[in-house]
């Protein structure tokens, strides 16, 4: 898919999503909720069916020492847009961070295969165009699912549209080596996932809304830096959620073109309540 068939894409799909917004949930940031969780199934059944298996046998067939090269060459290239994301949020000393990260692993790591700047004290950051219009001031809008993509808010999309023509890969030329590539950056970040296992189904009864409450409050804490901000009015719809953002299930670093969970996109199930089916909680009256 090409940088203006994508942009195409969203803008369709951002279309339909405002004719259909007479569909609204309970939630005040998910005014498309109806729609949402129908796309939400799409890309459980997609990962399901898809991409876990490519990735499993990806992890099996790969050497360790092989699979951890390759995430870090991806993870190399993203530094210099992360770099640029840091200067423009004014934090120069994070920037030169990141663009040192990117000298020292593309030459001592040979290409990004060895990351030398983690073991030399330079710390990887995670920054993108969205957290860097969120840092602007540009606020977040509505909750969105993408087909393929995965969440986003309407603000995050229009970053992701940014990131997506700014990324590297989209550049080389040759057009069967730029499909090669960006197919072994969505089956290397899925493979990365699998040890996450079944982070969702054990902690939530409804799982999108876990995760959609999950992705607003982790996209509030990365536009941050982690510092704890409250508003004057609480933000009503993640006020009361209670997610862990230690590394174990910390949801974010790499970004699948097929189920991006903003770190872990573990095989959902796709059986997921309506927004106003009843619930039942083992041994309670509902």
């Amino acid at each position: 898919m090409s940088k203006v068939s994508v942009l195409k894409f969203i803008g369709s799909l951002l279309l339909l999503l405002n004719l259909a917004a007479c569909a609204t949930g309970g939630n005040p940031k998910d005014p498309w909720e109806g729609v949402n969780r129908k796309i939400f199934v799409f890309n459980e059944k997609l990962d399901a069916w898809a991409l876990k298996p490519v990735a499993q046998a990806y992890d099996a067939a790969a050497p360790l020492p092989v699979r951890t090269g390759v995430s870090n060459v991806f993870a190399n290239v993203e530094d210099v847009w992360i770099g640029l994301n840091n200067l423009l949020q004014g934090k120069p000393v994070a920037a030169v961070s990141d663009l040192s990260r990117f000298a020292i692993n593309s030459t001592l790591g040979i290409l990004g295969v060895f990351d030398v700047a983690t073991e030399l004290g330079l710390e990887k950051h995670e920054e993108d165009f969205g957290q860097t219009l969120g840092v602007w001031g540009v606020g977040d809008g509505p909750y969105v699912m993408l087909p393929f993509f995965g969440p986003r808010t309407l603000r995050d999309t229009g970053g992701f549209i940014v990131d997506t023509f700014a990324s590297p890969l989209g550049y080389i030329d040759d057009i069967p080596t730029r499909n090669v590539t960006r197919g072994l950056k969505v089956i290397s970040d899925r493979a990365d996932l699998l040890s996450a296992g079944n982070a969702l189904d054990e902690a939530a009864l409804d799982r999108y809304a876990y995760l959609r409450d999950f992705y607003l409050s982790r996209r509030k804490s990365l536009i941050n830096d982690g510092r704890r901000v409250r508003s004057n009015e609480e933000d009503s719809s993640i006020a009361g959620t209670s997610i862990a953002m230690d590394t174990d299930v910390e949801i974010g670093a790499h970004r699948l073109v097929f189920v991006m969970l903003d770190r872990a996109y573990p095989a959902l199930h796709a059986d997921v309540p309506a927004a106003d089916a009843s619930l039942t909680v083992a041994g309670t009256d509902t």
